[in-house]
């Protein structure tokens, strides 16, 4: 060896003395060199000096080596029996080396670290590695596995030595181990750690396995990336935990969707296939299947339930036993009743005590258990309020695993939020069929018989929403003298106070039109039964807290006028007869029940088949637009060509509501008509007695010009009585007007606001037997105030051959 060796470095015969060579290879190999490292001189000299790197260099040194300078690095060496040695070497450029230095390299022998003794920092940090209980690896820069733990080792079933050198693809090729190595690439090339989860069945296990996987780029004091390490986690009952969490946040989410039984047990059993059973079932006892309130179970007695809801894995339910809606019956002493009476889940075989009982009840069910290998079943009872709803099934067959407590667990809270959702669901559709029993109770069912003055169609749509059925209300009545009211309303709010609320609105309606009130007038006295309604309930209530809006409209067919006006309430639609459309410009009026405001008709004259549309608002306003453009959708519709009224009515929904309403919908269509003039005769009459003679015999002649000679004797009598009354008692002028409509109607009108009041004559009084009179030979009779004075009405029934 040439060149001399420093000074300021003194080499003992223990210390590790290398001389390489400006190529790298070994010159010279102390004895220091070979007690530590454990290679005789003719196993290493002329070898490449980098074999003996555990890790390698650091760029620092390297750089210093470049330079042909002096250099110090902490680095790990390869023992010959395969234990890394940390030690810090020094490397010194011969200066009598020529223009390409030789190296002596240095280690003390007190400095290096034996994995067998005198650890330090280094070897303890190998054996940190080697000894965690988590698996880790090492890989070099070109992916390729430089040592791993014994942990990782059980998990790649191979030793390190037959792995060693290989990258993942060539130690495993395929899923996943394809995707590991693409991942390990990405760290190396991008240096930035990588987190993947990977989930799988481990070999010979039959639960799926969860694995959280680190890939870290190992980088020197440059930043430069040296190579990677892989640390892996078992995550698996962490995994667990959030799929349990995700089952029941999955639950909470899609359960109770709706207030509909049957689609909230269907949400149930979706919720729990797939992730959690295999198949689901859903049986509800009948009475809650029906919507109402279940009893106690009878102990020692066999009940029987209605199979709601079910749910597979696989296409069309083959593991069913029965269709929705189809009765199931749980005889005595079998593992449904032992579940449903004990209150709590029970997970059951095929072969535990009871289940073959049960199962062979049933060859439908004992076929389907054999079929499809069922091997494990965990019945839950439907629990609400202390109340047992019905029982949910869940079994496995596909899934190996059978189901264990913490399953139980949480089938069993799945359920109780599910109870819960169907026990609300149920209250929701008693109450609501409650409901709609009594609005529908109190809307009319048909027009009334015998309706001359219009032609009507209409349509109710209670909402079909959870906000239950409102307290929309219409009516066609039936007045006196061949007119018609149309009354169109709606009260405030939802549910069966809002239903209760309007058939006393719609009673106080009738009784009000029969009293033959001008239609501002009836709305003044509702509006003040609207706020007296209101009191009864709650004293502490004030104006405006319950009202309703109200349109009311009288049609005569005699004059073909119509007088309306409406409380609130949207304007009226009229389509002419040449198919022009327009909304009334009536005076809006305030809502029923603020008290204290007037309200104003307005008269309005309509040709013969005009069309009025009467509606509330739900038809026009909805949640997706305002009642503008509602309203503009209406008058398109009802400017389409003249149709039957039905269809009109069916136009006219398919063409506003765009989806489904959220309030009750009421539409009332009326086509009207005029009375010809030969069936209405009207004369003047003088305030004089002689004027009774004179009116009789007008009357009978009339009678005989339209073939009703048969009511000539009554409908005398009925002219004389009301005639005299008027000439008596009442003011000028008098007039007498005889209506052939589906009745007769006799008509006296006279000046005097006074009402006429029938009482039972004494035997000696000369007056008061003339209503009583008029009472007993009329189907009906009554009085309406008019603008001049009032008019006394009776109707007879026309015979039966004169009807047509």
């Amino acid at each position: 060896m040439e060149g001399r060796v420093p000074a300021d470095l003194a080499v003992v015969p223990d210390d590790l003395a290398v001389v390489v060579d400006a190529d790298g290879a070994v010159l010279v190999w102390s004895a220091g060199a070979r007690r530590l490292l454990g290679y005789e001189p003719a196993e290493i000299v002329g070898r490449p000096a980098r074999s003996l790197l555990a890790t390698e260099l650091p760029a620092s040194a390297r750089r210093h080596i470049a330079g042909a300078y002096r250099w110090s690095t902490e680095v790990a060496l390869r023992h010959r029996n395969g234990d890394r040695l940390v030690v810090r070497l020094q490397g010194i450029p011969l200066a009598d080396a020529g223009a390409r230095p030789l190296w002596l390299v240095t280690a003390a022998a007190r400095t290096a670290v034996s994995g067998r003794d005198q650890p330090g920092a280094g070897a303890l940090w190998d054996f940190t590695l080697a000894q965690l209980p988590m698996p880790v690896a090492i890989y070099d820069r070109g992916s390729r596995l430089v040592s791993a733990n014994e942990a990782m080792t059980r998990i790649m079933g191979l030793p390190v030595a037959e792995m060693r050198g290989l990258t993942l693809r060539e130690i495993e090729s395929g899923p996943p181990f394809d995707e590991y190595d693409r991942l390990q690439r990405q760290a190396l090339r991008t240096g930035r750690t990588i987190f993947h989860e990977q989930h799988g069945q481990a070999p010979g296990e039959t639960r799926e396995h969860a694995w959280s996987m680190y890939f870290c780029p190992l980088k020197d004091e440059t930043g430069t990336v040296q190579g990677l390490s892989a640390v892996v986690f078992d995550t698996t009952e962490q995994y667990w935990a959030r799929r349990h969490l995700a089952v029941l946040n999955d639950a909470s989410l899609r359960i109770g969707s709706t207030l509909d039984v049957t689609r909230t047990a269907e949400e149930l059993a979706e919720v729990a296939v797939g992730g959690f059973a295999d198949y689901v079932s859903v049986d509800l006892l009948e009475s809650v299947a029906l919507g109402d309130e279940p009893g106690p179970l009878p102990p020692g007695e066999p009940i029987t339930v209605r199979r709601t809801a079910q749910r597979s894995v696989l296409a069309g339910c083959p593991e069913k036993v029965a269709e929705p809606g189809d009765p199931i019956h749980y005889p005595v002493d079998t593992p449904p009743m032992w579940t449903l009476l004990a209150g709590h889940g029970t997970r059951q075989r095929p072969g535990d005590p009871g289940m073959p009982e049960w199962i062979g009840s049933s060859q439908a069910r004992a076929d389907s258990v054999a079929r499809h290998m069922i091997h494990s079943v965990l019945m839950v009872p439907l629990r609400a309020r202390g109340v047992t709803l019905g029982l949910v099934h869940f079994l496995r067959h596909r899934t190996p695993e059978s189901f264990t407590e913490d399953d139980q667990r949480l089938a069993e809270e799945i359920v109780a939020r599910a109870a819960v959702c169907l026990d609300n669901a149920r209250r929701y559709t008693q109450e609501r069929r409650t409901a709609l029993a009594l609005q529908r109770s109190l809307l009319p069912g048909r027009p009334p018989p015998g309706l001359e003055a219009t032609e009507v169609a209409y349509r109710y749509l209670p909402t079909g929403c959870g906000a239950d059925v409102g307290g929309d209300w219409f009516d066609v009545i039936a007045l006196s003298g061949a007119r018609v009211a149309l009354v169109v309303g709606d009260v405030v709010g939802h549910g069966i106070r809002a239903s209760a609320t309007m058939g006393r609105l719609r009673t106080a309606v009738r009784t009000l039109a029969d009293v033959d009130l001008a239609p501002d007038e009836l709305l003044t006295q509702l509006d003040d039964l609207v706020i007296r309604l209101a009191r009864e309930e709650d004293p502490e209530t004030t104006s405006g807290e319950v009202g309703a809006t109200c349109l009311y409209a009288v049609y005569d067919p005699v004059s073909c006028r119509c007088t309306m006006a409406r409380a609130g309430h949207p304007p009226p639609a009229l389509v002419t007869p040449g198919g022009a459309v327009r909304l009334l410009d009536l005076p809006a009026g305030p809502p029923l029940g603020l008290g204290g405001l007037p309200f104003e008709s307005t008269e309005v004259e309509l040709a013969e088949g005009s069309l009025l549309a009467l509606y509330t608002d739900g038809l026009v306003e909805t949640a997706d637009h305002d009642i503008e453009v509602g309203l503009g959708l209406l008058r398109r519709a009802l400017a389409a060509p003249a149709a039957p009224l039905e269809e009109t009515c069916d136009r006219v929904l398919h063409t506003v509501l765009t989806d489904r309403p959220a309030d009750d919908i009421v539409l009332l269509l009326a086509r009207t008509r005029a009375l010809d003039a030969g069936k209405v005769r009207t004369w003047q009459l003088p305030r004089h007695p002689a004027a009774v003679a004179g009116a009789r015999k007008m009357a009978g002649q009339q009678l005989e010009a339209w073939g009703l000679t048969d009511a000539s004797f009554a409908t005398e009598l009925i002219v004389s009585e009301l005639v005299t009354n008027a000439v008596r008692y009442g003011d000028g002028p008098i007039a007498l007007r005889l209506i052939r409509d589906a009745s007769l109607i006799c008509e006296v009108s006279d000046g005097s606001s006074t009402a006429p009041h029938l009482r039972r004559a004494r035997v000696y009084d000369e007056g008061g037997r003339g209503l009583l009179l008029v009472a007993q030979l009329s189907e009906r009779w009554g009085s309406r105030q008019t603008p001049t004075g009032k008019t006394i009405w009776a109707e007879q029934p026309l015979p039966t051959s004169t009807l047509a």
